[in-house]
């Protein structure tokens, strides 16, 4: 177990690597970039499933600081695999407002028999408006995902850790007043998960009302 959570961390670390590279590659090699992730992220998240067999072997003196290691990783890895959705979610957005921004360009205007002019420069500059608009919302949704991503994530992480610290207050005999209050403490997080998403819907909406 030890050579694959160490061989799995390695390439963690990698991916953490490339996904700075992805600001910096050109049109051309972006897409390679983000293949090349995106196949690192599937082999990690292989060898998680292959690592929690494995927790399951251990012997039970050893086995909670297994789960919790394993589960450290597989958190590190859910955030770059968000962080990948991002970037490409931003990218889509950008290649299709520079094809609008062509296709406007491109476009031919002329007269007709009435002799009307059509105001090319307050249509570009409304395009532009436009533009700036879903970019804002763009990086708007980019970040509301992440935080609710990172919502998520923690809360799978609170709920793991819950089940490990009543298996470990099993084991040792604790009173029920602590585990009661482990359960206090999750149910709490609970609702300051979903008052963090209300919030940030709320963000939003009233962004897209100032933008538009």
């Amino acid at each position: 177990m030890e050579a694959l959570y160490h061989q799995t961390n390695k390439q963690v670390h990698e991916v953490q690597s490339y996904m700075g590279r992805l600001e910096t590659s050109d049109k051309q090699s972006v897409h390679l970039v983000e293949n090349e992730i995106q196949a690192r992220i599937d082999r990690i998240f292989s060898n998680l499933e292959r690592l929690e067999i494995f927790c399951n072997k251990e012997p039970p003196s050893k086995r909670q600081n297994a789960k919790l290691r394993v589960d450290q990783l597989k958190y590190d890895i859910q955030h770059l695999q968000t962080a990948l959705r991002n970037f490409q979610h931003r990218r889509y957005a950008r290649e299709q407002q520079e094809r609008q921004r062509e296709e406007l360009l491109a476009r031919t205007f002329t007269t007709n028999d009435s002799d009307t002019t059509i105001p090319i420069d307050e249509t570009l500059q409304h395009n532009e408006s436009l533009q700036n608009a879903h970019r804002g919302m763009d990086d708007l949704i980019g970040s509301g995902t992440s935080i609710l991503q990172g919502l998520r994530d923690q809360r799978m992480t609170l709920k793991g850790t819950q089940k490990k610290i009543l298996d470990v207050a099993n084991m040792l005999g604790l009173s029920n007043t602590v585990m009661r209050l482990t359960e206090k403490r999750a149910f709490q997080d609970k609702y300051f998960m979903i008052g963090g998403m209300i919030v940030t819907c709320v963000l939003m909406f009233l962004v897209v009302q100032y933008l538009t």
